[in-house]
C-alpha cells in the first residue's frame, strides 16, 4: 500500500479484470457464432436468433465492463475506493443462459428427430 492512495495499490488491478472481461466477453461472443454455424441447419432460424443474441449480449457485457472499469479507474484515483456495478456479470450470465439454452435446445430437436 502506499500513502498516497490510503486501501488502493495502483497495481492494475482494474486493467487485469478488464483484460479478464474482454476474454470472457470473447469466448461467450464466438461460441455463440460458432454454434449458430453448426446448428443452423437443424434448427434454421431459432439459431440465427439465438446466436446472434449470445453474442449481442456478449458485446453489451464487454462495453458494460469497458465502462465500468473507466468507471472504477476513475474513483481508485480520485477517492482511493471502488465504485462498480453488476451490469457486467448480468449480461454475461444472460449470454451463458442463451448459450446453454440453445445447446440444450439443439440436444432436444436432434433427439426428437432421430
Amino acid at each position: 500500500m502506499t500513502e498516497e492512495h490510503g486501501v488502493y495499490d495502483p497495481g492494475l488491478q482494474t486493467e487485469r479484470t478488464l483484460l479478464a472481461w474482454r476474454r470472457t466477453c470473447l469466448a461467450f461472443g464466438v461460441a455463440s457464432l460458432v454454434g449458430m454455424r453448426f446448428t443452423v441447419e437443424a434448427a434454421g432460424v431459432i439459431a440465427v436468433f439465438a446466436g446472434v443474441i449470445g453474442a449481442g449480449l456478449a458485446v453489451a457485457a464487454y462495453v458494460a465492463a469497458a465502462l465500468g472499469y473507466r468507471r472504477a479507474n476513475r474513483a481508485l484515483h480520485e477517492t482511493g475506493s471502488l465504485d462498480h456495478g453488476a451490469a457486467p456479470i448480468a449480461l454475461a450470465t444472460a449470454a451463458a443462459l442463451v448459450l446453454g439454452i440453445a445447446c440444450a435446445g439443439y440436444l432436444l430437436l436432434g433427439a426428437l428427430r432421430g
